[in-house]
């Protein structure tokens, strides 16, 4: 029965080789006295791979032992074992199995060029994740402050009755819903352009809003409710809005000494005006403004 070589330093592991030691790790191939008679365990320590991996490989003939025990047990040779470098090495690089087998065994194959179209290929992904890792940071910071735009820009885009405090102060009450999540992840998407659009079309309602009430228009009129439609829709850039949601809005819009003061700065009387009208349509859907929750 064939047996292991045991030394000094055999079984001590190498570990995967890094893109910066490639090189390294080609030359670490051990010598035909040390390494004839290795175990899989033993190659699996000594490379950093696992068994699996080295069974696979032999099932697809792309790195066979080349000894056996009279018991059947795989044994590597140092031949054997520097071929298992040269695969660890390119799998290191990003090549499939297929194209390793090709780098190895068809002479034919331009290495050089093969492992220039993988540098290619690592540098566009580099640059997928750098992106990817920009977003992500874009991502973290609108979801802490909501606004990614600098005071100044809060202040030329929402006017000089803007409050910078506000999306701290919203992220504060609202940070654990769902529809922060949602404003946070548009907002991530949204830069100064997009934001002064939303700023136009919210300003465009409240026009809209104040020559209804110039006009005299009731509250659950076929004009009354086409506004309360159209806050809904200037709303979703923020998250959709449910009727149900819409109405605890308007119940906001009246009660809450900022938004009232707001509302009522545009014209005397609005946000009451506005509540009325959201709930008079949320009553011509079939739902009880008394009774609506935040769903």
């Amino acid at each position: 029965m064939i047996q292991p070589v045991r030394r000094p330093g055999t079984l001590k592991p190498s570990g995967s080789p890094h893109l910066a030691s490639v090189a390294t790790a080609v030359r670490s191939t051990p010598d035909a006295a040390e390494a004839d008679g290795l175990t899989v365990g033993q190659v699996s320590t000594r490379l950093g791979v696992t068994v699996r991996a080295l069974h696979h490989w032999d099932d697809i003939g792309l790195a066979r032992p080349s000894l056996r025990t009279a018991a059947g047990y795989r044994l590597y040779t140092a031949g054997d074992l520097e071929r298992l470098h040269r695969i660890v090495v390119y799998r290191e690089l990003g090549l499939d199995l297929d194209r390793i087998r090709a780098v190895l065994d068809d002479s034919t194959v331009d290495v050089p060029g093969a492992l220039r179209a993988q540098r290619t290929q690592v540098a566009q992904r580099i640059d997928r994740l750098q992106q990817l890792s920009a977003g992500l940071d874009r991502m973290i910071d609108a979801h802490e402050r909501g606004l990614l735009l600098t005071v100044e820009q809060q202040a030329a885009i929402f006017g000089p009755d803007w409050n910078p405090d506000w999306p701290a102060q919203a992220r504060q009450r609202y940070g654990d819903t769902t529809q922060w999540q949602q404003y946070a992840e548009r907002s991530a998407a949204r830069g100064p352009e997009e934001w002064q659009a939303i700023a136009d079309t919210i300003a465009d309602l409240d026009r809209a809003l104040a020559d209804a009430v110039d006009a005299g228009v009731t509250p659950g009129s076929p004009e009354a409710n086409r506004l309360v439609e159209r806050h809904r829709e200037v709303f979703g850039s923020y998250f959709p809005l449910t009727r149900q949601m819409q109405v605890c809005l308007g119940r906001m819009f009246e009660a809450d000494p900022a938004f009232a003061a707001h509302y009522d700065g545009i014209r005397a009387g609005l946000a009451t005006w506005f509540r009325q009208s959201i709930d008079a349509s949320a009553r011509a859907r079939g739902i009880d403004p008394d009774t609506a929750t935040w769903q």
